[in-house]
């Protein structure tokens, strides 16, 4: 069995995009869209996909952003976990 290298992002890479989990509310949808914009002067807040879970007590919200670097997504990832309200950020 031969390893394969994962496949490489090319950047800028336009419609990349973030998933973040966590508890129901606007308080995630704010952080969310607040960081977003810190890191992607161009982020569309229209673009935003958010699903509850079944029962509503958590969400997932999907945006897309232009990826510029490793360096600007490890910050995002970085913001959004410190908040206590997200739970996983993909």
């Amino acid at each position: 069995m031969t390893q394969q290298d994962p496949p490489k992002i090319e950047f800028p890479c336009p419609n990349y995009p973030i998933k973040v989990l966590g508890e129901a509310g606007e308080v995630l949808q704010s952080l969310v869209v607040e960081v977003m914009a810190r890191h992607d002067p161009d982020f569309n807040a229209e673009r935003i996909s958010v699903k509850d879970s079944g029962k509503g007590r958590w969400q997932s919200v999907t945006v897309f952003i232009t990826a510029t670097g490793i360096e600007q997504l490890e910050a995002i990832h970085q913001d959004l976990r410190a908040h206590p309200a997200t739970k996983i950020v993909l």
